[in-house]
């Protein structure tokens, strides 16, 4: 498979690897796999360019949430860009050249094998502490993005079912020379799901509660969290998301619009991918914002049109953070160009653990009702009496919108999506062309002629 760069994997370890002024250095370009692998100091500048990988704008940094959106899409918002790549997403008539579902893969794939790289040669630390912390970042980027992965290029999971739908390639050993790729088969969705939760479980016990702008146990807590309820695994989702709640330290910000367009963490962020002004691009922005505040059109390519606004009924502080474009409506979360991009956060843990809860008939922290009402709280909304499972999936769109949740909360609630059934071949990505012809035992998904 054609998922790594090898001048990329090692260039970047190389660039950030601190010099002794008495050691006579090999030319960086000269460097072999091997002389980077067996040198201590260069693990945790292998670890940033796995989080390189997974936070690119082409992975989980914009293109695959815009997609989600996209895909989902019943009207709610309008495609305005000359790319022809996400009007595919918006028509739900995807093609196996598809450019952002081939980056999507790609640099994903990358990631899974930077992450390998590091978990295979974890004995060169002498460190215990920092051996068991990198192991859990590794696990963490591995897990993450096996399941996101899943979400996009496999049918959907269903809970009760067998889940022997075709899901993704696992590999879990690192490549460092081109003559030993492999060419492995797509393993079932079932052991993909597997596979992320067991990596995510392990980075949770071996993560420290803090890690500055690095994953911790919580952000490992807080992706489970989101797996298991896209399982359908509600006490299991619950439990998670309750321990995020009740451990971590994160906590709603203050208001609504303090939540987003940060260039720092704050108090909401569980986890987040981190721009700069010289690295990471945020494509939220992108595609979501005018040219005004950094994006592709004086539009705005995404736009968010009338019937969106239907969701709510009454005073709402999201129901106005929205801004005028040129004769368009822009959602103001992505109106700063080098905001860092809020993956996990605090809102979408109270939606989980409330919405088990409610299925559960359980209280765990909280009644379903109460929290729904403390989250409205942070919104100036009115308290919602008699809450039922509706006003709690209606206050998640309200919550969540624009973020990239939509197409998989279509999927696991088995919803009509712009007429497709919720695990049509069609709201599925294409495997891509490249891969397809790189790998003869890599099976395409069905609903494509590749």
């Amino acid at each position: 498979m054609k998922y790594f760069n090898l001048l990329l994997i090692f260039s970047i370890s190389i660039l950030f690897t601190g010099c002794d002024d008495n050691l006579e250095l090999e030319p960086a370009q000269s460097l072999t796999p091997g002389a980077v692998l067996t040198d201590e100091g260069n693990m945790q500048n292998l670890l940033i360019a796995a989080y390189d990988f997974a936070g690119q704008d082409e992975v989980l940094s914009g293109q695959s949430q815009l997609a989600s959106e996209l895909l989902a899409n019943e009207g709610e918002l309008a495609w305005r860009g000359t790319f022809a790549d996400p009007a595919e997403f918006n028509r739900k008539e995807m093609t196996a050249p598809n450019f952002f579902v081939e980056r999507f893969w790609e640099l994903g794939y990358a990631g899974i094998n930077q992450a390998n790289i590091i978990l295979n040669n974890l004995d060169i630390i002498t460190d215990s502490a920092e051996s068991a912390r990198i192991e859990g970042e590794a696990k963490f980027i591995r897990g993450t993005l096996y399941f996101e992965l899943a979400r996009f290029f496999a049918l959907p999971y269903q809970a009760g079912a067998t889940n022997s739908q075709l899901g993704l390639p696992i590999q879990l050993d690192g490549v460092v020379d081109a003559g030993a790729i492999t060419f492995p088969t797509r393993s079932t969705l079932e052991e993909v799901y597997n596979q992320a939760i067991s990596d995510l479980n392990d980075a949770y016990n071996l993560l420290p509660a803090s890690n500055g702008v690095f994953a911790d146990r919580y952000s490992a807590q807080g992706v489970l969290a989101r797996l298991y309820l896209q399982q359908g695994n509600y006490a299991a989702a619950r439990d998670a998301a309750n321990d995020v709640l009740t451990n971590s330290g994160h906590s709603l910000a203050a208001t609504y619009a303090a939540a987003f367009n940060n260039d720092s963490d704050g108090v909401e962020d569980i986890f987040m991918w981190q721009i700069t002004t010289q690295d990471g691009v945020n494509d939220f922005n992108t595609f979501w914002s005018t040219r005004d505040f950094g994006g592709r059109s004086i539009t705005g390519d995404i736009t968010v049109e009338a019937p969106y606004f239907n969701l709510f009924t009454a005073p709402d502080d999201r129901s106005t953070f929205f801004y005028e474009g040129s004769g368009t409506t822009l959602t103001t979360k992505w109106q700063s160009q080098f905001a860092n991009v809020p993956y996990l956060r605090i809102g979408e843990m109270h939606l989980i653990r409330a919405e088990s809860n409610f299925r559960l008939g359980t209280s765990t922290g909280l009644s379903a009702e109460d929290e729904i009402n403390a989250l409205r709280g942070r919104s100036n909304a009115t308290p919602i009496t008699g809450i039922t499972l509706q006003d709690i999936l209606d206050e998640r769109r309200r919550e969540l919108g624009f973020e990239g949740h939509t197409l998989h909360d279509g999927k696991r609630l088995q919803l009509t999506i712009d007429g497709f059934a919720f695990n049509d071949d069609l709201l599925v990505f294409p495997i891509p062309q490249r891969e397809l012809d790189a790998n003869p035992d890599l099976q395409p998904n069905p609903g494509y002629s590749n």
